[in-house]
């Protein structure tokens, strides 16, 4: 079975690659417009680096695929434009020319993103689509895509995963783990009352190949993916700064003036947290799982907590290796800007 991954360069890309390549009879090839740099398994796979929006590269590429996941994605930090032609513009050439050479499954990832700033909890697949920002937007316009296509007789499984997590991620979450590391009080918007599910990616795979594994018939639909256990933001993230060993706590800061202040913080360019993280940390925000449970047989391993402090464990295995790439995506660490100085006083 060929599998093509996109975005295979980024973080779950990685952990889905060695993931399938603990599974028997598989042959995986990975696109991304980045480098493939993970030498642990660089000699295991084809490696394409290209655009999926070059559709002559998709059309060579998918002429022997069985299977395609869709992982690539441009990520809030990106501009508005390089966001809504990844997301739209990419699935839709992936797609006609999946459907071109008969692909037997087109697996999307999409986001809970879709789903916005909801009134009520937990939300179910059926649930308003209201995205937040380029990113929420995009994605939902891209899962249209996927909707016309299936119309069309493809099968395609749509995955909304809840913020995941796990080895090879840093991004937003290396700002927690470098002030947990550093021995910092860690500040919060709002009570942190609040519950927010997060996924660990091992599950994330678990979810995605069943999706390739089970019959057309019964995962031709959307799910929603997130870990079963979880509690409020506040209990969650103190298991991060527990395990450091510091006696350092969890800092709540009223949503005004925080909200105000990283917005023009933002709109300054000068602090990493975007309207999705700002806007949405102090509410709850979480998902049904029951569908995916019932038609997947998904049985999430982690907890939240399981989830943070076995990120954070790699975090600290590789901190050498990796405390000075700096990038935009999930698998670098964001450069902290204004948030390093305000470190100083935590």
């Amino acid at each position: 079975m060929h599998y093509l991954i996109t975005g295979g360069s980024g973080f779950l890309g990685i952990n889905l690659i060695r993931y399938l390549l603990s599974k028997n009879n598989i042959k995986i090839t990975s696109i991304d417009i980045s480098d493939f740099v993970y030498s642990d398994v660089k000699s295991k796979i084809n490696i394409i680096k290209g655009d999926i929006r070059n559709s002559v590269l998709v059309d060579k590429i998918l002429s022997d695929v069985d299977i395609v996941i869709h992982a690539a994605a441009a990520l809030p930090l990106y501009d508005k434009t390089e966001i809504f032609s990844t997301e739209i513009e990419g699935t839709k050439i992936l797609l006609d020319n999946a459907k071109k050479h008969r692909v037997k499954k087109f697996i999307y990832i999409s986001s809970t993103a879709v789903y916005g700033i909801p009134d009520h909890h937990p939300l179910n697949e059926n649930d308003k689509l209201s995205g937040v920002g380029y990113y929420g937007q995009a994605k939902i316009e891209a899962e249209k895509v996927c909707s016309d296509y299936r119309n069309q007789g493809m099968c395609i499984p749509v995955l909304r995963p809840k913020t995941f997590i796990g080895p090879e991620r840093l991004g937003v979450f290396a700002i927690l783990y470098d002030w947990a590391n550093s021995g910092k009080n860690f500040p919060i918007i709002g009570s942190g009352n609040n519950k927010y599910q997060l996924l660990d990616v091992e599950d994330l795979c678990d979810a995605i190949y069943s999706c390739c594994t089970l019959s057309s018939e019964i995962v031709n639909d959307t799910f929603n993916i997130g870990a079963k256990e979880f509690s409020t933001i506040k209990e969650d993230f103190q298991s991060v700064l527990d395990y450091a060993g510091y006696g350092k706590r969890i800092i709540t800061l009223p949503e005004f003036p925080s909200k105000t202040l990283l917005k023009f913080f933002e709109l300054l360019n000068i602090s990493p947290l975007y309207k999705w993280v700002y806007e949405t940390i102090s509410k709850d925000s979480y998902v049904s799982i029951e569908k995916s449970e019932k038609i997947l047989g998904f049985q999430p391993k982690y907890s939240n907590k399981d989830a943070l402090i076995r990120n954070y464990k790699w975090y600290l295995k590789n901190y050498y290796k990796i405390k000075n790439k700096k990038g935009i995506n999930h698998t670098s660490s964001w450069n902290e800007g204004i948030l390093k100085f305000i470190k100083f006083f935590f």
